[in-house]
């Protein structure tokens, strides 16, 4: 729509003119429970009261998406609300020094999960609302000012259903029928919130005594679907948020500023959570209705700390535009991790960010959409696009190594400095430099300039000469750059030296440097004279930010002893660089797989292994040699049936094989093996076939032509709530039939029915690995249908049709050459949609680039 992207020039020229004194936000909810009357979106009435600020005489605008506008009154005015209104803006000329603008509108409910989100639960027909509005989603529910740097406090008041509860950022009252809240302090508008229904809620609370004598009490709560609390372990949330509200008080000496703090567990949620201060949403299924491994209770750990770090950083101090975003989310990232392995019983953390978290910014640092941490943010459609790898992962690590530079108690202070010196403010990249620079002592232009502001990730490489008598004459590391993004920059790496000991044959660190590496080759002169090693690991401890690679008896080793490296997070780093040389093309997927198989039953850590099982199905889906393809499933599959058989019974191991069993299982006997477990005719001791597991076995059942129709609605009878229809949804749409094809893509590229979650299960259910030619018309169909998906539908559901449709499948010369032929076509096509195309683009060349080595492989 006209004016719905609002741009940066937009932003910095509005902020200029006008500063936002108050919010009165008046919302009826009502009628979110009963019949919708007519035929349009079902809708709610906001009325909100704006004072302002601005230069006398100027013209500006408010943002609004609404069907329609009541009344607009400015300065007790009433405006011509058509004439005013065009859909996402409500245009205000000859404002006076201090203004008073009151718009009564009829806002949209959403099934898409921006704005405000409407929910109705199958299992009890009770409707749940929450609000998501990140980046610029605020705008659907009430009229406001939608960019970061234009914070002022709020004062919500809200009616509701009878029997409802309401929430928001502020403590609220039941007052009237009118559920009023406290106003919040300064905040920026994506981060204020509303959450309304019959949820079911839990309450707890934090108290701290500080050095001075004055003590803080924090409210706590935790809510969730009534359908739900039966599986809420509420203690486990409070658990963690309490050890993290000590760390961040221990360390940022700065209270938290905003009273109490509700964390809501929500359906159909976008993100992984959101940090509205106060009122923190996260994705409902962080609760788990079934048995779950370590690794998941730690995502959610690290996700609650990732929130609440942001009540600092980002909710007390935020960036000014979205360039910045990495200010809150960089830091968010790393601090979710630091404080989760400082103050809780996840001390493996940093293990989990090396395997998992770089993995995600590796990829992205590698695509053509690559992007400095510090990115150039035009406007809010870049913004969504950029919630990705670089600004999140890479930014984290980049805040690693930033702290093995400067020193943590250099870091730390620097935090505090900035929280005090910008409270409710906002800020850019220097603002935080240079209270670095003042804690450390360290001129950090350069640093800032190789690292924020400079895309591309650098590999570093030992070089080992070793003299007459066995020991290292000289060892150096080799530091290279991809030649589009050819910077070199400076790391503080350890280097360590690994050797085969004792009986068993443990590949055990006795050696260890650290080095400045600077430049094209730097010599670490601490490990000359040293016995010759085994491995070198350039990157040990994984305090830098690089891709790991191996001289050729390093190499060696990995090959025939990966499963003896002792060091948990050394092992971590090791198979992290063996993907990164698979996905590069330079190692064949068959030998990538055979690691797997021969050394991942040996895996402790279960978070690595179960990035292994994701790396190696995607590597022989996409990368093997398409004749080796069904011998690299099949041998697959039987590895995984063999360790799903030989793990310790009940074993969080034993799971974590089963679900991967099931994810590779294609072969009659397998499928068989999964009816077996089903129906209750095979058993495996101390394999609990949970509901959530019942689903993940039904669905490649469903894929193979081994599960009809019936059998997928009689599971959803067994299981009939939301959980269980997104996977019914998904095990209908991956049945192997061309009617089943054909209607999935009309439901969601034709139609805009289903709500994001079941677009989601949707588009999963249909792209299945076993169903290539199945899918293969779709391919043209889809280069002819995104550009209108794109125009007509919100940018969340365009983002998931164009990333999950699109025919990665299909991987061919032709698909690549189509692809071409779009963005060839289509250069005037809306730029965020060319930068999700172009990345689809490039994980298809890379694919066929690693199909071709590991075909030569065979050779």
């Amino acid at each position: 729509m006209p004016g719905e992207n609002l741009s940066r020039d937009e932003a910095r020229e509005r902020a200029g003119l006008l500063s936002v004194d108050g919010y009165e936000v008046q919302l009826d909810l009502r009628s979110a429970v009963g019949d919708a009357e007519g035929d349009g979106p079902r809708t709610f009435r906001s009325v909100t009261t704006i004072r302002f600020r601005a230069e006398p005489g100027a013209a500006t605008f408010v943002d609004l998406i609404a069907p329609s506008v009541n009344a607009v009154t400015l300065n007790g005015e009433d405006l011509d609300a058509a004439a005013v209104f065009d859909g996402t803006r409500i245009a205000l000329d000859g404002l006076a020094a201090e203004n008073e603008l009151v718009v009564d509108a009829q806002c949209a409910y959403s099934r898409t999960g921006e704005g405000m989100h409407r929910f109705v639960d199958p299992e009890d027909g009770e409707v749940y609302l929450y609000t998501q509005y990140e980046p610029a989603d605020a705008r659907r529910v009430y009229a406001n000012f939608e960019q970061p740097d234009l914070k002022a406090p709020y004062r919500f008041a809200v009616q509701a259903p009878e029997g409802w509860t309401v929430w928001s950022n502020g403590v609220g009252e039941l007052a009237d029928g009118v559920w009023k809240f406290a106003e919040t302090k300064p905040i920026s508008t994506y981060i204020t919130a509303v959450v309304a229904g019959p949820y079911h809620y839990v309450t707890d609370s934090y108290s701290r005594t500080f050095e001075d004598g004055s003590t803080l009490e924090i409210p706590l709560g935790a809510l969730c679907r009534k359908g739900l609390a039966k599986h809420f372990d509420s203690d486990d949330v409070f658990l963690v948020t309490k050890q993290g509200l000590d760390f961040f008080h221990d360390h940022f000496d700065y209270p938290y500023p905003f009273g109490k703090y509700d964390q809501a567990f929500v359906p159909e949620y976008n993100l992984g959570a959101m940090e509205n201060p106060g009122m923190v949403t996260f994705k409902e299924e962080f609760i788990f209705r079934g048995k779950v491994t370590r690794a998941s209770y730690e995502r959610r750990a690290n996700v609650v700390l990732h929130e609440m770090a942001h009540m600092w950083f980002g909710d007390l101090v935020t960036m000014q535009w979205w360039d910045d975003l990495w200010l809150k989310e960089s830091f968010a990232d790393f601090m979710g991790t630091f404080s989760m392995v400082e103050a809780t019983r996840f001390t493996n953390g940093w293990i989990t960010f090396a395997n998992n978290r770089k993995a995600w910014a590796y990829r992205a640092d590698q695509l053509p959409s690559t992007h400095p941490v510090t990115a150039d943010i035009r406007d809010l459609e870049d913004a969504k696009l950029n919630f990705d790898g670089i600004t999140y992962a890479k930014g984290a690590s980049v805040l690693k190594q930033l702290v093995a530079y400067v020193g943590r108690d250099a870091f730390l202070e620097g935090a505090r400095r900035y929280f005090k010196r910008n409270a409710y403010g906002n800020t850019q990249l220097g603002d935080l430099l240079s209270v670095l620079e003042e804690t450390s002592g360290r001129d950090l232009a350069t640093w800032s300039r190789a690292w924020l502001q400079t895309a591309g990730v650098n590999s570093l490489t030992p070089q080992v000469i070793l003299d007459a008598e066995g020991r290292i004459a000289e060892l150096a590391v080799v530091q290279e750059a991809a030649e589009s993004h050819p910077e070199l920059r400076p790391h503080r790496v350890a280097v360590g030296l690994y050797r085969r000991e004792g009986v068993d044959g443990s590949l055990t660190r006795y050696a260890r440097a650290e080095v400045d590496v600077d430049g094209p080759r730097t010599v670490v002169g601490e490990l000359a004279g040293a016995e010759a090693p085994d491995l070198v690991l350039v990157n040990d401890d994984d305090l830098t930010y690089c891709k790991i690679r191996f001289d050729e008896n390093s190499l060696a080793t990995l090959r025939e002893h990966l499963g003896e490296i002792t060091d948990p997070l050394a092992r971590a780093l090791c198979w992290s660089a063996l993907w990164s040389l698979t996905r590069d093309g330079l190692m064949p997927t068959r030998d990538f797989a055979d690691l797997v198989l021969r050394f991942a039953g040996r895996e402790s850590d279960i978070g690595v292994l179960q990035m292994l099982h994701a790396w190696a199905g995607s590597a022989v889906t996409h990368y093997a040699a398409p004749e080796w393809r069904a011998e690299g499933s099949r041998l697959l599959a039987e590895g995984a049936l063999r360790e799903l058989r030989s793990a310790e019974p009940g074993s969080q191991h034993q799971l974590t094989w089963a679900r991967f069993f099931a994810s590779v299982a294609s072969c009659e006997a397998d499928l068989q093996l999964l009816r077996g477990l089903l129906d209750g005719t095979e058993k495996i001791d101390g394999l609990d076939v949970d509901q959530e597991l019942r689903w993940s076995f039904l669905e490649p059942l469903a894929a193979h032509a081994a599960a009809d129709e019936s059998v997928i609605g009689a599971e959803l009878a067994r299981d009939d709530t939301a959980s269980g229809k997104r996977h019914q949804v998904r095990c209908l749409a991956a049945r192997p039939s061309a009617a089943v094809k054909a209607q999935a893509w009309a439901q969601v590229v034709e139609s805009d029915a289903l709500s994001n979650a079941l677009v989601e299960a949707t588009i999963a259910g249909f792209q299945q690995p076993s169903q290539r030619e199945l899918t293969a018309p779709y391919a043209e169909k889809y280069f002819a249908a995104i550009e209108r998906v794109w125009d007509e539908r919100s940018i969340q559901i365009g983002m998931d049709v164009v990333k999950g449709l699109f025919p990665s499948l299909q991987d061919s010369q032709g698909t690549l050459d189509a692809t071409d032929a779009w963005l060839e076509s289509h250069e005037g096509a809306a730029p965020a949609l060319r930068r999700l195309v172009l990345e689809a683009r490039d994980d298809l060349a890379r694919a066929l680039r690693a199909q071709a080595c590991d075909a030569k492989a065979a050779n």
